[in-house]
């Protein structure tokens, strides 16, 4: 099983789309915690569906941590399209999320 649980901060709320269907997915782009100001930060995009993305995308905004729980996938993404170049992206597919320290 690829199942996970982190501790992340959120950067970014790429905001809510809607499919066809009526399905809805929010992204955000969140930031796993640093304690030390030397590494570099890693960058995780995570996909909530459904009716957690309703509330993903109106309660949750930067600089919030929340506790995830999903599935996580790699993605081989196109950095240069000249060189050919991949490279991977971490995804999450969010199952459940519970808030940790908010801004608001």
């Amino acid at each position: 099983m690829n199942c996970i649980i982190l501790t992340v901060k959120v950067i970014k709320n790429a905001g809510q789309s809607f499919f066809k269907d009526g399905t809805a997915l929010t992204e955000l782009v969140v930031q796993l915690p640093q304690i030390r100001k030397n590494n570099t930060s890693i960058l995780i995009h995570l996909s909530v569906w459904g009716k957690l993305s309703h509330d993903v995308a109106k309660y949750y905004q930067p600089d919030d941590y929340i506790i995830i729980e999903g599935y996580i996938s790699l993605k081989n993404i196109n950095n240069d399209k000249d060189l050919n170049l991949l490279d991977k992206q971490i995804e999450i597919s969010v199952l459940k999320l519970y808030p940790l320290l908010l801004k608001s």
